[in-house]
């Protein structure tokens, strides 16, 4: 299964009065995996950068002089999208600037969901954590992600966290027993195997007064890594 992380970053916030594309970024997954093979291009969009936008991703005018147009480009961004999930935080968002890119490039190259299907992350978060906040910055504090070098936006390394944040929301509960790395997503498949019906019985062993402070220690991480909502304290 091949997937691709992608994020935008753009003069404004609506396609439809102008606002360009001016950096992409994806990351490929294969089979939940990270295989190192990255598109990360810069933009040249023939208009101004808005003020706030600015301030957002700190991508100026100036630095993007020299860069290629989408139409410069599109050929290989389509080719390393093609048949693959797409996989945006806020998709309508991203898929809109992308649609328009298309079209402006006049030359009848369809939309996006003519090359892959797309897969909103922000609405898997929303059914996981309703009414909770659902940014990339509080999913990344709530699966214990580091994101401490996003001082600013940029499509890549948002498409970097992104990818982590999507394999932990798809991710099950397989990382909550895995010794010293409780912000660790593990991904492992489920071996299921016939107990024989006449085994034999087995013992009960209790946990010692050591075990149970560990475990102790171990839900009041998992209280701090949820905000305080995690369920194994809660009586039902």
């Amino acid at each position: 299964m091949r997937q691709i992380v992608l994020d935008t970053e753009t003069t404004g916030l609506d396609p439809h009065k102008g606002h360009r594309i001016i950096e992409i970024g994806c990351v490929e997954l294969i089979d939940r995996k990270r295989t190192g093979n990255e598109l990360h291009q810069y933009l040249q969009p023939g208009r101004k950068i808005d003020a706030g936008a600015i301030e957002v991703h700190g991508i100026t005018n100036e630095f993007l002089e020299d860069k290629p147009k989408f139409v410069d480009i599109v050929d290989d961004f389509l080719a390393y999208i093609k048949d693959s999930q797409l996989i945006i935080h806020n998709a309508p968002f991203d898929v809109g600037f992308i649609n328009v890119e298309l079209k402006l490039t006049d030359r009848d190259l369809g939309d996006t969901s003519k090359y892959c299907e797309v897969i909103d992350s922000l609405v898997m978060a929303r059914r996981m954590r309703p009414g909770q906040k659902n940014s990339l910055d509080a999913l990344c504090r709530y699966f214990n992600i580091d994101n401490s070098q996003r001082e600013l936006h940029g499509a890549l390394l948002d498409a970097e966290l992104l990818a982590e944040v999507y394999l932990a929301l798809t991710g099950g509960q397989s990382a909550l027993f895995q010794e010293n790395e409780p912000g660790k997503q593990v991904h492992t498949e489920k071996i299921i195997r016939q107990l024989d019906a006449n085994r034999p019985v087995l013992s009960i062993i209790r946990a010692s007064e050591e075990e149970r402070g560990q475990h102790e220690a171990w839900l009041d991480e998992l209280d701090s890594m949820t905000e305080g909502k995690s369920l194994w304290r809660k009586d039902f």
